[in-house]
């Protein structure tokens, strides 16, 4: 998708759908119930030679040792997986786990697996139940080796990814890949191409109340179909929440004008809102996640300020990256609708708060927090650098409190390079 796209929530719905594990088992299976319809289909232009030599007989060993052999790996690739990821939780945060659920490599690894168990089991069920055609054997053969080839593959991506699965630098890519696709949507496409909703935007006053669905966060809003079921020429939306929030049932995420009660109605339906955020639309989720690798990293139970220096860097890459960014240069998509666009000062405070505070009483950490900002606070983005020279003297101020040396509080007030660490 690209990033100046919209996207509707039938399709947000499909893409999370397409990304549960269960889906692409059920595609694997469908093989078996294919090769059957494939046989019914060849049975007669399969020669005699090829049914006498490929009978079921030839064939059923063959999906004999796919069914156990797979049954033994995917339990096995399982475990895994499970270990793996519960390691991540435990070491970096638990949001991490949710972000390694949808890796596709695993996904597709384990789906194979866990196919091919299936395909052959059902293989094997409708020789026994004699569902095949005559010549069914030759077909299913095909199909089989076609299996086994992607099983192959897939055991050998799986080797490779095995030995980096779980580990810290594993889960800080992938948090970091997600926070970027994230930002980068928001850059390019101010206020999800909408209006943006402002203190200066003026909200009619007879404009009636648009309550949340369900308690929940606001995970996503389906601006495409919103704008569709603006009928009235003169009807507008105006959506106050941002994607992210947390919202309660019946409570206000926005206001409405020149709407019936059933055309409110199709504006709720519009609104996707779950248990958990996401990064869909949340532009600030991705480096929220990334700042509590970098809290627990810096707990007295974990004592690891290396990752959080780590964490960091990445944020100040993420973040420039945003500020050097060129927006869409483009009319709003939806004009009757506004929405708020992404706030500078939020992305710098979900980046670094809790680092800023956590890790106050490290020299090494607190200098390379005022390097990223200072860098930052120098960078082409006005709302950004303003907010990051907020965030230095917050900085400053809990290592004030922190830092046990006079001398470190100096050498950080002064910029002077410390551990290697030129802030």
């Amino acid at each position: 998708m690209a990033n100046t796209k919209t996207v509707s929530k039938t399709f947000l719905t499909l893409l999370r759908v397409s990304r549960m594990l269960w889906v692409r088992v059920a595609l694997m299976a469908c093989l078996a119930v294919v090769a059957s319809i494939t046989a019914m289909l060849l049975d007669d232009f399969i020669p005699d030679l090829l049914r006498q030599r490929f009978t079921p007989d030839a064939v059923m060993p063959i999906l004999t040792i796919l069914a156990s052999g797979m049954l033994a790996v995917s339990t096995f690739s399982l475990n895994v997986m499970v270990t793996a990821h519960n390691a991540a939780a435990a070491q970096a945060t638990p949001r991490a786990h949710r972000i390694l659920l949808a890796d596709t490599t695993t996904q597709s690894v384990l789906a194979t697996f866990i196919g091919a168990f299936v395909y052959a089991l059902s293989s094997i069920i409708l020789f026994k139940a004699q569902l095949h055609a005559p010549g069914a054997s030759v077909t299913v053969l095909v199909f089989t080796v076609v299996v086994v080839v992607l099983v192959i593959v897939a055991m050998l991506r799986w080797i490779g990814h095995l030995s980096d699965l779980g580990s810290m630098d594993n889960t800080l890519r992938a948090t970091e890949a997600e926070a970027r696709k994230s930002l980068d949507l928001a850059r390019r496409t101010p206020a999800l191409r909408a209006n943006p909703l402002t203190d200066e935007t003026v909200i009619p006053q007879e404009a009636i109340a648009i309550p949340a669905p369900r308690s929940g966060y606001l995970q996503f809003i389906d601006l495409r179909r919103m704008s569709t079921a603006l009928k009235d020429i003169d009807a507008r939306v105006y959506i106050h929440t941002p994607p992210g929030r947390f919202v309660l049932e019946g409570c206000a995420v926005g206001y409405a004008s020149g709407l019936g009660d059933k055309d409110l109605s199709e504006i709720t339906k519009c609104l996707t809102i779950g248990e958990n955020r996401t990064f869909e639309q949340d532009a600030t989720y991705g480096l929220l996640v990334l700042s509590e690798i970098a809290s627990h990293a810096l707990s007295p139970g974990i004592n690891d300020p290396g990752t959080a220096i780590e964490v960091i860097a990445r944020q100040e890459r993420l973040l420039w990256s945003w500020a050097t960014t060129r927006p869409l240069d483009a009319d709003p998509l939806f004009p009757r609708i506004f929405v708020p666009d992404t706030d500078p000062a939020d992305l710098i405070e979900g980046a670094f708060a809790s680092t800023a505070r956590d890790g106050a009483d490290l020299i090494e950490v607190a200098a390379r927090l005022r390097s990223a900002l200072q860098s930052l606070a120098d960078g082409p983005d006005a709302g950004l650098a303003a907010a990051a020279r907020d965030m230095i003297d917050r900085a400053q101020a809990y290592a004030d409190k922190a830092l046990p040396l006079e001398s470190e509080k100096t050498k950080l007030q002064t910029g002077a390079a410390v551990g290697g660490v030129s802030p």
